[in-house]
């Protein structure tokens, strides 16, 4: 933390996700994750941010090389990322959905639906967990198609390119505001991994040589979660 304060301000990375981690139109920050981070960085006396926007697989990459000092994209806390950085305490909790073509003609409304129907093609963004649910519940690579951003899946749902794309809940639901043409499977059955309903669990990462950092940011959220303004953030 030495370093940051060294330098006037704390570089953040963000995967222009929308509602985890966005930069608006006028280059400002928001979102589930900076909105909190912001709070939290300012309780520990870091006021100034420098936010990064990169690809959601370039985020835990990205850190590691020290490219930016944090990572506020509501990562899902996985094993094998674990190994990698360090993550704060819990930040926000959240399922899957699938963004279908209005009216969902093709009726879908899970994951199983593109084990029986081979032809059809289910777009996610590279990077994030979907792929690996994808591969759980047995969905082949040659029907996976990668996008490059979350807000591409409105075109290509809406002109039949893909039958679905896969992301959260949240994302979904935040996507179909923006077009009448698509909307969100529902009902919607979350997929199965490992014998288990998908639950995913998204916290801020670090390096893991950023202990002190880390040491003062979780001691701040904790105390956060606990007021309204913090659940004002996750709505």
């Amino acid at each position: 933390m030495h370093g940051i304060r060294s330098r006037g301000f704390i570089r953040i990375a963000v995967a222009n996700e929308v509602p985890y981690g966005f930069m608006n139109a006028d280059g400002q920050a928001h979102g589930i994750a900076p909105d909190v981070a912001k709070h939290v960085l300012g309780e520990i006396g870091i006021h100034r941010q420098q936010w990064v926007v990169t690809t959601f697989g370039s985020l835990i990459p990205g850190l590691r090389a020290r490219r930016f000092d944090m990572v506020a994209a509501s990562q899902n806390v996985l094993p094998a990322r674990c190994t990698q950085v360090a993550f704060s305490v819990i930040n926000s909790s959240y399922g899957e959905g699938l963004l279908v073509k209005a009216g969902n003609p093709l009726g879908i409304h899970d994951y199983d639906w593109f084990l029986k129907h081979r032809d059809k093609k289910f777009a996610i963004v590279a990077g994030p967990d979907e792929l690996r649910f994808a591969h759980a519940v047995g969905i082949h690579d040659s029907q996976i198609v990668n996008l490059s951003a979350n807000a591409d899946a409105l075109s290509a749902v809406a002109d039949g390119r893909v039958a679905a794309y896969a992301a959260t809940g949240l994302t979904v639901a935040r996507l179909a505001r923006h077009s009448k043409a698509v909307e969100p499977a529902a009902p919607f059955t979350q997929p199965m991994v490992d014998g288990h309903s998908v639950r995913s669990y998204g916290a801020f990462s670090f390096r893991k040589d950023e202990t002190s950092l880390l040491t003062a940011f979780d001691k701040a959220l904790d105390a956060y979660k606990k007021t309204d303004a913090w659940a004002h953030t996750l709505m």
